[in-house]
């Protein structure tokens, strides 16, 4: 063993890329390379922080201690401890049709994983939560800091029927968001394109609330690029309440998320035919108790 490969305890941040030489078990390479103990490894596995790749070529996650490695194989061990300490919030199903599933993301939750990890996803929380358990494949994205609702597929067959919807954008998405300042009667159209892509957002105000100069906005996104509706809103002169990128702080903002939901889907289901429309109750949006009492 090569001592330049063995990493300290103390080390927060690191990756390491090992050769299979001759058949062992994933967890004895990784700990004869690596200063972490054999229960922190099998933690960080269970996380999504190792990967395989196969002498053919093919590369996926490995979350199984005692898989037996072959010669040819190589393994890929992303390490951050921040990222493996964070805390898994639940997220709540919505509806199961078995090959795909809606739910409810809350704020802090990602969509997908990074090669660090991805135990604190909406997919790999699906995965460990529905029955029977069904691997997850994500066809549409919300921010992190978005909350709201987010189709799963549980199948190949199914991720590519349904991500063809979003393509083809034959699927209707209803955002609100809640702003600073008073917002304008009528529509208020943007076509700003983003990072040099075409980009169109159509805002129309639900209410008005003085005492904290905050308005309620009903979002239309005709594309769907990165942070698309925070900036077009950012643009506006009307910045969404707790956008700590684009938007300002305030004294009455303090200490909010990002008051932006997916709170509405339709579309016709691409299995069946069928039109399947989901809108979250108001008490289940994010927005201050203000707005959800009315």
């Amino acid at each position: 063993m090569d001592p330049e490969n063995v990493l300290n305890m103390n080390v927060d941040h690191f990756e390491l890329h090992l050769t299979v030489e001759e058949p062992i078990l994933a967890l004895t390479l990784l700990s004869s390379h690596c200063g972490l103990s054999k229960q922190q490894l099998k933690l960080a596995m269970q996380k999504g922080a190792l990967w395989v790749t196969s002498g053919k070529g093919h590369t996926q996650r490995l979350r199984r201690a005692k898989k037996m490695l072959k010669l040819g194989d190589s393994l890929h061990f992303y390490f951050d401890r921040a990222i493996s300490g964070s805390v898994v919030l639940p997220s709540e199903l919505v509806e199961d049709f078995g090959d795909y599933s809606v739910w409810n993301k809350p704020y802090g939750v990602y969509s997908q994983g990074s090669k660090w990890g991805d135990h604190c996803t909406i997919a790999r929380w699906s995965e460990q939560n529905l029955k029977p358990e069904r691997s997850a494949f994500v066809v549409h994205r919300l921010d992190r800091a978005t909350s709201g609702l987010i189709l799963l597929a549980h199948s190949k067959h199914a991720a590519q029927q349904l991500s063809q919807l979003f393509a083809e954008r034959c699927l209707e998405k209803g955002y609100r968001a809640l702003v600073h300042g008073e917002f304008p009667c009528d529509t208020q159209t943007v076509n700003q394109p983003i990072d040099d892509r075409s980009a169109c957002s159509h805002f129309d105000i639900l209410g008005y609330y003085s005492e904290v100069d905050f308005s309620l906005v009903n979002v239309r996104i005709e594309t769907g690029r990165k942070h698309q509706i925070r900036r077009h809103l950012a643009g506006l002169g009307f910045p969404i309440v707790g956008d700590r990128l684009h938007g300002v702080e305030s004294q009455l903002s303090t200490g909010l998320d990002l008051q932006l939901c997916a709170y509405r889907l339709h579309f016709l289901c691409p299995l069946t035919g069928e039109s399947r429309a989901f809108e979250l109750p108001i008490e289940k949006q994010p927005w201050p108790e203000f707005i959800n009492a009315e």
